[in-house]
C-alpha cells in the first residue's frame, strides 16, 4: 500500500490517488514550507520531491556558477566571493534534509536515490572547482586582498575560496584536470557503497541462540529485548542479537557463555569482510589508491601529506604520530596491568586458558567489580534517558543560560521516536532547534552523531536559526523498563550535545567559514563530557528510574574511584585506530594485490598491541575514515588534549560553572566558526596553549 501511494505521488504529483484528488507542490520549491519556524515537513516529503529538487537546485547552481563567471564588470569581492557563497541555496535546502535523514532514517529508497544522486552532485562538485574562468576571477579578488578593506570574517571567507580552488586541482593542466575528475567520481561512488555495505552488515548481521539458559549473566532487559528481535525476523521463541552496539555489547560484558562472546565478538569485528555481497575490504583498498593517485597528482608524497597540508592543526604526519605513540606507550602498559587482572578472575572460574579479546569485557568488568564493588547494572538504573538529557540541559543551563521548551507536538516530525525543542538563549530568545533521536531502529546508521536540518546562516540581516539533531544508538526502553543507560552512553550523550551546543551558538555571515579544523571540531563535544559526572551535576539528573532517589554518595564515589579502571583498553583500542588510519594514509605505493586486514595485523603487531585488543575500528568497518575523518582519527585525541587543558580552567578557578569562562568559550571556541585557526581560537579562550598532562591524569595514564 505505502509502495502504491508513493508511486502515485511520484508519477501524478499528488497526495493520493482517489477521486478527490488533491494537488501535490513539491514543499522545497514553496517560499515557504508553512511549518513553525520553517521546520522542514518531513510527512509530507516524497521521494520524488527530493530527487526533482535535488536536479533542480543542480541546475540552478550552475546557472548562478555561469552569471558569475559571465558577469562583464569586474571581479570584486560581492561580485564574486560572496555570489558564490551565497548560490546553490535550493540544492543545500534540499541536501541537508535529504542526508540527515538518509543517515538517521533511511530504506531502500534513499539508498538507491543516493546512488543515483551522487555522481551528479560530484559532477558538479567538479565543473566548480575545476573552471578555469571562475578561478581566475576568484585569483583576480585573491591577489589584491590587501587593498580591499576587508574585515577579519571576509578576508577568511576569500582565502578559504581562493585555498579551496588550488586544493581542488584548479592549477593543473586540462589532462590532470580529466583524471581528477575520474579519481573524484569514482571516490564519491565507493564511499557510497562503502557505508551502504556497513548499514546492512550492522543491522542485518545477527546472532541466534535457542535457550535462555544461553544467556546467563545478561540482564533480564537485554533478554526480553534479544527475544523481540528474534520474534521481528521471524524466530519467535528465540533470541536474536545485532551488530548496533545497544544489542550486542551487553552479551559481551554480561554472558557468561564463552561461545556466544566469542561468535558476537567476530560479528562485530568482522562486518564488512565476511566475504559476501556487502564485503568492504576491496572497496576500501581502492578509496586507498585512489587518494594516493589523487595526492600524487596534486604533488605530494601520500594522502596523509595532503589531507594534514589542509585544514588541519597537525599540517604534518610526524606530529601526528608524536602524539600518538606518547600515549600508545603508557596505554598498553596499562592494559598488560587491566590483562593480568582478567586473568586472575579466569582463575577464579577455575580456567586456566589464555584471555582472547571476546574475555576483555565479561572479565573486566568482573574484576572492576571485584577492586571497586560497582555493579554496572545497578548504576544504570540512575542514568534513565530523559533524565540524562536533563543533565546535559542543566549543564547548557547553569553555563550560557539556555532554556529548553519541548514542541514536539507542533513541530514536524521524521519519526516517531524523536523529541523537538526549542531552545532559546538567557535574553528568551529563540537561538536554535534542537531534535534528539536516541534510540536505535532499522535503517538508523551505527553509533552517535550530531547533525542538522538547516545551518545557521543570514539572510537580510537577520540571523537564521539552525535546527541541528543529536542521533544515537543507546539501551531502548523494554516492555517493563525505560531506557537505562551505562557511563559510556551517558558519556555520548554529553558528547553529541557539546557539538549541539556549537551549532546553537554559531554565528557566521558567511557559509564559507563555518567549519573549524577538524581537531577543533571535537573540542566542543569532548569538553561537554567532562560535566556528565561531577558531583554537583550528577545530583541534579542521576536518579533512580523507579523511586526517584538521588544517586547516593556511596555509589558516586566508587564510579569517581573506578573511572580510570580499563582505560588501557580504551585508549589503545582508539590509539590502535588513530595509527592504521594514518598508516594507510602515508603509504607511498599500494600494489593491487594489497590486502586492508593483513597490514593492519602487520602493523599493529609490531607496535606490540596486545591479542585481546583490536582496534575500535578495524578496516572494513571504519566509517570515519571513508568521509571526513580520512587520516584525521587521530583528531579525538588533538581533541583530547585541547578538552582536558580547557576544562582544567574551570577546576583551577574553584567553580566549573564559572561565568566568566563560560562566556569566553563561547565566545572564541563556539560562536565564531572558522574565522580564526584552531590554536588562535583556543589561546583567545586559555591564554596559552594546551598541555597533554590533564588528559594522560584524566585517563590514569600519567
Amino acid at each position: 500500500m505505502k509502495k502504491e501511494f508513493i508511486m502515485c505521488a511520484m508519477a501524478l504529483s499528488m497526495v493520493a490517488c482517489g477521486s478527490d484528488v488533491k494537488e501535490h507542490l513539491n514543499p522545497f520549491f514553496q517560499d515557504s514550507y508553512g511549518t513553525i519556524n520553517e521546520v522542514p515537513p518531513f510527512e509530507q516529503i516524497t521521494m520524488n520531491d527530493y530527487k526533482e529538487a535535488m536536479l533542480k537546485g543542480i541546475e540552478e547552481q550552475k546557472a548562478e556558477i555561469q552569471a558569475i563567471i559571465t558577469n562583464t564588470e569586474a571581479p570584486t569581492f560581492e561580485n564574486t566571493i560572496v555570489a558564490m557563497d551565497q548560490c546553490g541555496k535550493l540544492l543545500n535546502k534540499v541536501q541537508s534534509v535529504f542526508f540527515s535523514l538518509s543517515e538517521s532514517d533511511s530504506n531502500e529508497e534513499y539508498q538507491a536515490l543516493q546512488v543515483e544522486l551522487m555522481p551528479l552532485l560530484t559532477e558538479l562538485s567538479n565543473d566548480i572547482s575545476l573552471n578555469e574562468d571562475l578561478f581566475a576571477r576568484v585569483k583576480a579578488v585573491y591577489e589584491q586582498k590587501e587593498t580591499l578593506g576587508l574585515d577579519k570574517e571576509q578576508m577568511k571567507l576569500l582565502e578559504n575560496t581562493y585555498k579551496s580552488f588550488v586544493r581542488n586541482g584548479a592549477n593543473l593542466s586540462e589532462a590532470d584536470k580529466a583524471t581528477l575528475r575520474e579519481i573524484n567520481s569514482k571516490l564519491s561512488e565507493l564511499t557510497l557503497k562503502f557505508d551502504q555495505n556497513l548499514l546492512h552488515e550492522t543491522n542485518n548481521t545477527y546472532v541466534t541462540v535457542d535457550k535462555v539458559e544461553d544467556l546467563e549473566g545478561l540482564p533480564e532487559a537485554n533478554i526480553q529485548r534479544a527475544a523481540d528481535l528474534a520474534k521481528s525476523i521471524g524466530q519467535e521463541g528465540k533470541y536474536t542479537f545485532n551488530m548496533q552496539r545497544p544489542s550486542c555489547n551487553p552479551v559481551l560484558q554480561y554472558c557468561k557463555n564463552r561461545d556466544l562472546r566469542k561468535q558476537v565478538y567476530e560479528a562485530y569485528y568482522n562486518r564488512g569482510n565476511q566475504n559476501n555481497e556487502w564485503n568492504n575490504k576491496d572497496v576500501a583498498k581502492q578509496v586507498f589508491q585512489l587518494r594516493l593517485k589523487k595526492a600524487k597528482l596534486m604533488g605530494y608524497n601520500s594522502s596523509a601529506d595532503m589531507i594534514l597540508d589542509n585544514n588541519r592543526m597537525a599540517k604534518v604526519p610526524s606530529k601526528v604520530y608524536d602524539l600518538l605513540m606518547s600515549i600508545w606507550t603508557p596505554a598498553v602498559k596499562k592494559a598488560q596491568e587491566e590483562i593480568a587482572d582478567i586473568k586472575e578472575e579466569i582463575k577464579k572460574d577455575g580456567f586456566d586458558f589464555e584471555p582472547e579479546g571476546w574475555d576483555y569485557m565479561y572479565y573486566s568488568s568482573r574484576a572492576k567489580q571485584a577492586k571497586y564493588d560497582i555493579d554496572e547494572e545497578l548504576v544504570s538504573e540512575y542514568f534513565e534517558t530523559s533524565n540524562v538529557q536533563k543533565g546535559a540541559f542543566y549543564v547548557a543551563n547553569k553555563l550560557y543560560g539556555l532554556t529548553f521548551e519541548e514542541r514536539t507536538k507542533d513541530y514536524p516530525m521524521y519519526n516517531s521516536s524523536t523529541t523537538a525543542w526549542d531552545v532559546k538563549d538567557k535574553d528568551g530568545k529563540l537561538i536554535a532547534i534542537f531534535y534528539s533521536d536516541y534510540f536505535p531502529r532499522d535503517g538508523k546508521g551505527a553509533g552517535a552523531w550530531c547533525g542538522g536540518f538547516r545551518n545557521q546562516s543570514y539572510e537580510n540581516g537577520q540571523r537564521v536559526i539552525p535546527i541541528v539533531n543529536n542521533v544515537c544508538n543507546f539501551t531502548a526502553p523494554s516492555k517493563d523498563k525505560p531506557g537505562l543507560q551505562n557511563i559510556d552512553n551517558v558519556e555520548t550523550l554529553f558528547h553529541e550535545f557539546g557539538h549541539a551546543l556549537n551549532s546553537f551558538f554559531g554565528d557566521v555571515h558567511y557559509e564559507g567559514v563555518g567549519g573549524n579544523e577538524l581537531e577543533f571540531v571535537e573540542l566542543p563535544s569532548q569538553i561537554n563530557e567532562h560535566w556528565a559526572f561531577e558531583p554537583e551535576v550528577l545530583k541534579v539528573y542521576a536518579k533512580h528510574y523507579k523511586t526517584g532517589e538521588i544517586i547516593p554518595q556511596e555509589l558516586l564515589d566508587k564510579i569517581d574511584q573506578s573511572s580510570k579502571y580499563g582505560q588501557g583498553f580504551a585508549t589503545t583500542e582508539l590509539m590502535a585506530a588513530s595509527l592504521v588510519d594514518m598508516d594507510l594514509h602515508c603509504l607511498t605505493d599500494i600494489p593491487d594485490d594489497f590486502d586492508v586486514m593483513k597490514y593492519e595485523e602487520q602493523k599493529l603487531a609490531e607496535r606490540g598491541i596486545p591479542r585481546q585488543i583490536l582496534p575500535r575500528y578495524r578496516v572494513t568497518n571504519f566509517s570515519h575514515i571513508m568521509g571526513g575523518y580520512n587520516a584525521g582519527y587521530y583528531g579525538y585525541t588533538w581533541s583530547e588534549v585541547l578538552d582536558c587543558d580547557a576544562f582544567q580552567a574551570f577546576k583551577e578557578s574553584g567553580d566549573i560553572f564559572n561565568q566568566e569562562l563560560a562566556e569566553k568559550f563561547r565566545k572564541y571556541c563556539l560562536a565564531p566558526g572558522g574565522i580564526d585557526d584552531g590554536m588562535t581560537m583556543y589561546v583567545n579562550f586559555r591564554g596559552k596553549e594546551p598541555s597533554s598532562d590533564a588528559l594522560l591524569e584524566k585517563r590514569g595514564l600519567k
